[in-house]
């Protein structure tokens, strides 16, 4: 099963329906539930795909642990409903997190972010999808551009969100 990364802004509104009615996940992710805030139908969204883990662990140093809010990803937050950890997990952080992660991620160079990535490492740590150590790259992709891609639109995503000053839903399933 393969474990892909979605961020999207929600309004305050919406965050907290989604804690309080988490059954409401599946509905929101897809457009069919927007808790009557008109407002969080202009909604901003960003899907990292198979990169989260790898983003996290260029982030962090770490595959699951790290310093907030820069462990964002896969740590922090408050949980959305029970998901067992095999299918993935929700989480959503208020404007004020949104506000302080956008201004960590500025702060956080691609050299920096460049000097971290170890195929080697990133394979013997379990970083998902697991693929790090293939001599080939499938489909002709060099991993360490695709995550410095992804991160550099993760920059102005969360940019954009905290501009806005809305709350952000991270889901991996």
């Amino acid at each position: 099963m393969e474990m892909l990364c979605t961020l999207r802004s929600t309004t305050e509104t919406q965050r907290q329906a989604l804690q309080q009615a988490p059954e409401a996940l599946e509905p929101f992710l897809e457009d069919e539930e927007d808790f009557g805030d008109a407002k969080g139908a202009a909604f901003l969204e960003l899907d990292i795909g198979e990169a989260w883990h790898g983003l996290q662990y260029l982030l962090t140093g770490t595959a699951w642990e790290g310093q907030p809010p820069l462990d964002f990803l896969v740590r922090g937050g408050e949980d959305v409903g029970d998901i067992p950890s095999d299918e993935g997990t929700a989480r959503v952080f208020d404007a004020a997190s949104v506000k302080a992660l956008a201004e960590a991620l500025k702060k956080t160079s691609v050299e920096d972010l460049r000097k971290r990535f170890d195929p080697a490492r990133l394979q013997a740590e379990d970083i998902y999808p697991g693929t790090w150590d293939e001599e080939e790259p499938a489909e002709d992709v060099d991993p360490l551009e695709e995550l410095l891609s992804y991160f550099v639109e993760l920059q102005k995503f969360t940019a954009s969100v905290a501009k806005r000053g809305l709350a952000l839903l991270v889901h991996i399933g």
